[in-house]
C-alpha cells in the first residue's frame, strides 16, 4: 500500500531518495525552503523551513517516513545550522510517529587505523565530527527512549550526479576535462573510498523499510577504494579524456591557507582523511539488505554526465 513520505532537502541524496520512492508507488513530498521543483515527475513539493518545528510537524503530519537528506550549504556554519535543523525533525518524526532516516558521514569516526564500520564508536575530536556525532546520539537517545524510531546511513565522500564543488573530485572536474593540471587535498595516491549518492539514497530506502534495522547505523555498500587520482582518471576515461597532472596540497599548506579561506580552514580539521587510507567495510549492509554497489563505470559515466549535462 502507498504511504506518504517527507523528504527534507533537495540536493543529490534528497533527489534520488524521492525519485526512488515516487517510482514504487509512494506518496512524495520533497521539502525545501524555497519549495523549487525538483523535476521528478509525481513528486509533491513544499516551501517550508525545516529548522522551525511547528512549520515541520505540520507538513510531516500521517508521513510513514521523515528523511533528512538536509546539506546545508554554508559549510563554515555547521554549527549554526544544524543543531535547531537536526532537533526540528527529530521533534517532527516524533510527532507523527514516523520513522526517522538520517543520511550520515563518516565524520563521527574521526582518524582510525583499519577499514570504517558500524561497530566503531563514534570518537571523532574535530567539531565538525563532534557536532555529526552528537546529532546522531541525540537521535540514537530519542529510539532508545521509545520517542522515535531513528537509522542513519554514512557513505564515504560522494560521486554520481549532482556533487559539484562539494565532492573531492567533482570539485576538480570541470579543469580536468579541460585538460588543465589540477589541485587535490592530501596525499592523492592512497586508498580512499568513494560513494554514489544513488547508492545512499538506495541504503536509506531500505534501511527506513526495516524495523528490523532501526535504531543504529549502517555503511552504505561502495565500490573497492581508489585513490584519488585513480578516481580522479577514471572519471575522465568515462568522459573519453586523457588523465591529467594532479598535484598535492599538503597539510601544512591547508592550514595555512585556511589563514586566509574560511571554507578551507574547514577542511584542514579533517585533513586526517588524506593522510592515511581512508576505506570502510560495507560487508554487513550488502549481506542484510542484499544491496551492491553501482557498478565502478556507471559511478564514472553518471558522474560525468552531472557536470557536463
Amino acid at each position: 500500500m502507498s504511504q506518504h513520505r517527507l523528504v527534507i532537502g533537495a540536493g543529490p541524496v534528497g533527489r534520488h531518495v524521492a525519485a526512488l520512492l515516487v517510482d514504487r508507488g509512494d506518496r512524495v513530498t520533497v521539502g525545501t525552503r524555497s519549495g523549487r521543483d525538483t523535476g521528478l515527475h509525481g513528486v509533491e513539493h513544499v516551501a517550508l523551513d525545516a529548522a522551525d518545528p511547528e512549520a515541520l510537524s505540520r507538513a510531516a503530519e500521517h508521513v510513514a517516513v521523515l528523511y533528512n537528506c538536509a546539506n546545508p550549504g554554508d559549510y563554515t556554519q555547521w554549527e549554526r545550522t544544524w543543531p535547531p535543523l537536526a532537533a526540528s525533525m527529530l521533534t517532527a518524526a516524533e510527532r507523527a510517529g514516523a520513522v526517522y532516516a538520517v543520511t550520515g558521514n563518516l565524520y563521527p569516526y574521526g582518524p582510525v587505523t583499519g577499514p570504517m564500520h558500524a561497530g566503531l564508536p563514534d570518537a571523532a575530536t574535530d567539531h565538525k565530527g563532534v557536532l555529526r556525532a552528537r546529532l546522531w546520539a541525540d537521535a540514537l537517545a530519542a529510539h532508545r527512549a521509545g520517542r522515535v524510531r531513528a537509522v542513519e546511513v554514512r557513505g564515504s565522500d560522494y560521486l554520481g550526479p549532482g556533487i559539484g564543488p562539494n565532492g573531492h573530485v567533482t570539485r576538480v572536474l570541470p579543469a580536468a576535462l579541460r585538460g588543465e593540471p589540477v589541485t587535490m587535498i592530501g596525499r592523492t595516491d592512497l586508498p580512499h573510498t568513494f560513494t554514489d549518492v544513488l547508492d545512499v539514497a538506495r541504503t536509506l530506502v531500505a534501511a527506513a523499510d526495516d524495523d528490523t534495522a532501526l535504531g543504529r547505523t549502517w555503511i552504505v555498500p561502495s565500490n573497492p577504494p581508489r585513490s584519488q587520482r585513480q578516481a580522479l582518471t577514471d572519471v575522465l576515461a568515462a568522459a573519453g579524456h586523457a588523465p591529467v597532472r594532479v598535484r598535492s596540497l599538503p597539510g601544512g599548506a591547508l592550514r595555512a591557507l585556511g589563514l586566509v579561506s574560511p571554507m578551507l580552514r574547514e577542511l584542514a580539521d579533517l585533513r586526517y582523511q588524506w593522510t592515511a587510507p581512508y576505506v570502510v567495510d560495507d560487508t554487513e549492509t550488502r549481506d542484510r539488505f542484499d544491496l551492491e554497489p553501482t557498478p565502478w563505470d556507471e559511478v564514472c559515466r553518471r558522474t560525468v554526465d552531472g557536470v557536463t549535462a
